[in-house]
Formats: C-alpha cells, structure tokens, sequence
C-alpha cells in the first residue's frame, strides 16, 4: 500500500531579491503593461519600491468602472421614452465611486515628496484624478459598469462612434426582437426590399429615432467627460470608451486626438454633453434576417450617421471600413446582409 507523502520545497537556492533586481526597468514595464488593469497596477504598488516607481509609467491602463452614480436629477433628454432613453446617469454630471479601486494606490508616493500621496484618497473622484499621475499612457480603455440606453426584453440595440473634437461617425444596429431560435412563421414577415408601410403607421420608424438619438447622446456624453483626460495626457494615442454590456463603443485614435486638442469642444447648452453636429443618415432595413450562431432577428435596422459639412472627416471607403468592422460574430454577419439592402437616406440637425 503505498503511503502519501508531504514534500516540501527546497527554497534556499532559489534566487533571491538581488537577482530580480537585475531585471531591466523596462522588463518590468512590459509585464507591467500586459496586466494593465487599474487594480493590479494600484495593487502592484504595494510590493515594492521599484514597482512604486514604475507603475506611472505604463502605457496601456483599463479602468473597469464599479459604479455610478447621478446627482440633480433627470436632464432635459428625458421626454424620450423611458424605456428607450439614456440612463439617468448618462443625462446629467456624472461622479465615479471609486472608493474600491482607488485603495489599493494609497501606497503610490510621490518621489520628490514621500509624504504626498500622488492619487486622491477620496471616496468620489473623476476619471481624470485617477489618472492624473500616470505619465506616459498610449492606450486607454474605460469600461462603465452597464448599458447606456435601456431596451426592452429581446431587443438588440448596438452602436459604435467615432469622434475627433466632435462625432465623425456612427453606425447603429438595432432589432426588435432577437432569439437564440429562429422566428419559424417568416412568411408573415412581409419583405420585397422596401420598408413595409407598417413601418410608418405602428411606430416602428419613430422607435428607430429613437434609438439613434439616444445612442447619439449616450456617446457625445462619453465623449465630453473624456475631455479633461486627453488634455492631461498628450501621450495617448487610443481611447475607447465601452461598457460591460457591449451596448456601445466610442473610439479615438492618434488623428483624431490630435484634433480633439487642436480644436475647442462644442458642449450642448443642455447637458453636459458634446455637441451633435447636423449629420447625413442612412438606414437600411430588413423585416428579417437569419443570423450564425442560431439567431434570428426581427426588424433589423442599420443606421449609418455621417456628420455634413467641415465636420466630415472620413472619405466613403474609410466610411465602409468602419461600418463592416463596427461589429463582431452574428452581428458582423448582420450589418453585412443589412448593407445591401435598398438604403433611405435622412438629414438630422444638430442637438
């Protein structure tokens, strides 16, 4: 019968604090970059005085956010439907607690002043303070912590903008229902490649404005609170602004966040928002459509926002690059079948 033993490691020869010492700074960096996490940096702090010094200086930082919270109530966008509009906390001026993530940098000092901590120990502070000591990001990912524009049980709302000083692009996807099984009674779905009249008598274009508008002021508010943080950091050279749900994507890159600091940010009058430029839209529809993965969508819409004007930026081939990689999976497969569809063209001004 064999017996079970315990071994115990032999750790005296293992290599000691000097030896890690020799690694180079920037090695440290690049395991340092790869964890990028706000937390485990902030964590990393605490281990040691080399990783003390290091952790400002990465270049890839994700800031998962916890929470969020509203104050002074509704905003002005608030006569959408309640079950289509942005969240309140999208509405108004926004505040982080940040309590959790920000304890774990209680141990990052200054050099020059080991008494002075070099983030705030508050329990409420703006994106830009937690960042503010960091000096060389390059990229930069914010997750919020839910979607922004509430939807309906089964319906698939999906957007992703691009903005420089103010919005370039967007592309919206949207669907009235979607079903892991394929609806079965298609022939009921009338579809010749127009949009049905029924379109326009049960509301379903009125939801589909909707839907732009309030994914339009989910991201120009994204978009302005960015702005302190751009300023702050000159080093960056991608922004993308998500949320846990994968509603919607903001995205920057070094073109476009060279402008954002050239040019001044238009902010709306009513909310603390950027300003959403007069824009040509194009919307394409399919009363259905039969995705991969053993989906099936009802009353599919790809919205297509270009702004008009100085504000256009993006030449028509750049235009259909971001459009069919604006999503990935059955959705990617959606906008595909949706862009060959018969395309009606709108003109929205500035809000």
């Amino acid at each position: 019968m064999q017996s079970n033993r315990i071994y115990y490691a032999d750790l005296s020869n293992d290599v000691d604090q000097g030896e890690f010492d020799k690694i180079p700074d920037s090695v440290v960096l690049i395991i340092l970059n790869k964890l990028a996490d706000i937390r485990s940096l902030g964590r990393c702090t605490a281990v040691c005085k080399r990783f003390n010094s290091l952790v400002p200086y990465v270049h890839d930082v994700y800031i998962k956010i916890d929470e969020v919270v509203t104050i002074n109530g509704d905003s002005d966008e608030s006569s959408y439907s309640s079950s289509h509009k942005p969240r309140n906390f999208f509405s108004n001026l926004l505040k982080y607690m940040f309590l959790n993530l920000l304890k774990p940098f209680h141990h990052l000092r200054n050099n020059s002043n080991t008494n002075k901590t070099l983030l705030p120990q508050v329990s409420q502070c703006t994106l830009d303070q937690v960042l503010r000591n960091f000096h060389h990001i390059h990229n930069l990912c914010i997750e919020l912590p839910t979607a922004d524009v509430e939807t309906e049980d089964g319906v698939l709302l999906k957007w992703k903008a691009e903005f420089g000083s103010t919005l370039q692009n967007c592309v919206i996807l949207g669907g009235t229902q979607i079903e892991r099984k394929p609806v079965t009674d298609q022939g009921s779905l009338e579809d010749n490649g127009s949009i049905p009249e029924s379109f326009y008598t049960n509301g379903g274009l009125k939801l589909r404005v909707v839907w732009t508008i309030s994914s339009l002021i989910a991201a120009s508010t994204r978009h302005y609170l960015l702005e302190p943080i751009i300023k702050d950091h000159p080093t960056l050279r991608t922004v993308v602004f998500t949320d846990a749900a994968g509603q919607g994507t903001l995205s920057m890159g070094i073109e476009q966040l060279k402008e954002f600091r050239e040019k001044p940010l238009a902010a709306s009058a009513s909310s603390r928002r950027t300003q959403v430029p007069a824009s040509n839209m194009k919307l394409r529809y399919a009363p259905y459509l039969d995705l991969p993965e053993g989906l099936g969508m009802q009353g599919a819409t790809l919205v297509v926002i270009r702004t008009s004007g100085e504000g256009s930026r993006s030449n028509k081939m750049e235009v259909e690059a971001f459009v069919h990689g604006a999503f990935d999976g059955p959705f990617k497969a959606a906008v595909k079948a949706l862009v060959k569809r018969r395309t009606y063209l709108l003109e929205m001004n500035g809000f």
